[in-house]
């Protein structure tokens, strides 16, 4: 099939993918690929989930062959995260879990985990797409990587360190934790490469500068940051302490893992594998399609999971997406950077805020560290909202007030709401080894 449908591909793009006939089918042909995929998809669902089958009656459907076009999509209904766990823990899947080659699962911390099962091909297929984002984001073949996502449970570090391997790429397989070695390794080892989560990166410059250590000196050139939202100035920050190339890559356990998307090296916007996803934005309110290019919530429908197929699943992070073909030549969607997501928003005094709204204010501000946590308290009948942030290590404590104005103030101003800022003394905000905890809710919980 694929070199039926390659052969009307353009040209390869300016830096060529490694797959790169499929990278740059232009879109008739893409859409063909991912109309048959669909189809395949709903007959694995529909004859070996009966709460597959169950929904896709309601909908309408009497045969998985019923979805004529793409745009049929919007009959079927959303899948959910706590579909899953209603589910919990093999209900989804459409294979008994002894002919399954792997379990994943999330850590469970607001209730029962969302476990994710692959075969043999799904895991095959997971280093492949994991493969094409790294090759995508400049690394080659025989690159050094040092590995620091978490390993276990966690997608992100089986998932990088096969996919690395897929390349052709050594690795360093020291998932997180225990920075210091880390900083030793990077030196004495000399990866070009590393995998984390953003704010962990930051966490591995600010042992090696207290250290002593100039990160720029060693040979890492990519950083691969994903797992938690980020911004601009997030980048910015890491690739100056750093000196490498800081790019975004996206997944998630229910659809894969790390791989679903990624930034080519034009960084703008991370491509959709849509050989293997069919991606979607709705209004998070009505579940209505947004115009391409309006922020609305991704939604995913998996194309080639074998184990786990997801049918139209809410991711509830908030981007937007764009079609047009990239400068890079890739013809995939681009699906610009998460803004943030549905569940972390607050609200506050009126104003909807996201967490990396915060931090695209605050990183870079002088005499301030990019460590910050916003704390949520009951003062009486109503909600309060504190935010704490942390002075460089060259502030003297006297000059913490003046710090606490000067982000008011520009919080306010960028931002359009009145914060409670406290500053507090350099290692005072938790770091973390994996996602970072942006939100602290000290509300008390409903009895």
């Amino acid at each position: 099939m694929v070199a039926t449908l390659s052969a009307a591909a353009p040209a390869a793009p300016r830096a060529p993918g490694l797959h790169a006939q499929l990278e740059t089918l232009p879109r008739e042909t893409l859409q063909q690929l991912q109309l048959q995929r669909l189809q395949e998809t709903l007959r694995n669902a529909w004859e070996n989930v009966p709460w597959h089958q169950q929904r896709l009656r309601a909908a309408g459907l009497t045969d998985p062959r019923d979805l004529a076009s793409l745009d049929d999509l919007r009959r079927l209904p959303f899948t959910v995260k706590t579909d899953l766990r209603d589910n919990y823990p093999f209900g989804l899947f459409t294979r008994p879990v002894q002919q399954l080659a792997r379990l994943h699962a999330s850590s469970g911390t607001t209730g029962k985990p969302t476990v994710v099962g692959y075969t043999a091909q799904d895991l095959s297929t997971w280093s492949d797409l994991v493969a094409r984002s790294l090759h995508c984001a400049g690394v080659r073949p025989g690159d050094l990587v040092h590995n620091a996502y978490g390993y276990g449970l966690f997608t992100g570090g089986l998932g990088a360190h096969d996919g690395a391997g897929r390349l052709g790429c050594p690795v360093v397989p020291i998932s997180g934790g225990g920075t210091e070695r880390q900083v030793a390794l990077i030196m004495d080892f000399g990866p070009r490469v590393l995998c984390a989560t953003p704010s962990y990166a930051l966490a591995i410059a600010e042992v090696a500068e207290q250290q002593g250590v100039n990160l720029r000196d060693s040979a890492l050139r990519i950083g691969m940051f994903g797992a938690e939202p980020w911004s601009e100035a997030m980048r910015r920050e890491i690739e100056a302490r750093m000196g490498l190339r800081a790019v975004d890559i996206y997944g998630l356990s229910e659809i894969m893992g790390p791989g679903v998307a990624c930034e080519c090296e034009v960084r703008n916007g991370l491509h959709g594998w849509e050989d293997h996803f069919l991606f979607e934005t709705i209004d998070p309110d009505s579940g209505a399609p947004v115009p391409e290019g309006e922020p609305g919530e991704l939604v995913i429908t998996t194309l080639t999971k074998q184990a786990l197929p997801m049918l139209r699943y809410r991711t509830r992070d908030i981007t937007r997406l764009e079609r047009s073909r990239c400068d890079c030549g890739r013809t995939h969607v681009r699906i610009l950077r998460v803004t943030g997501r549905n569940d972390d928003m607050l609200i506050i005094r009126g104003v909807n805020v996201y967490p990396s709204q915060i931090e695209a204010v605050l990183v870079g501000r002088p005499g301030v560290a990019p460590h910050y946590q916003l704390v949520l308290e009951r003062q009486g009948a109503l909600d309060h909202v504190r935010l704490e942030i942390e002075a460089l290590p060259s502030v003297n404590a006297a000059d913490y007030p003046r710090l606490a104005a000067d982000a008011t103030h520009h919080i306010k101003s960028m931002i359009g709401i009145s914060a409670k800022v406290q500053v507090l003394a350099p290692g005072a905000v938790p770091r973390s080894q994996g996602k970072a905890v942006r939100v602290r809710d000290l509300r008390p919980k409903a009895s």
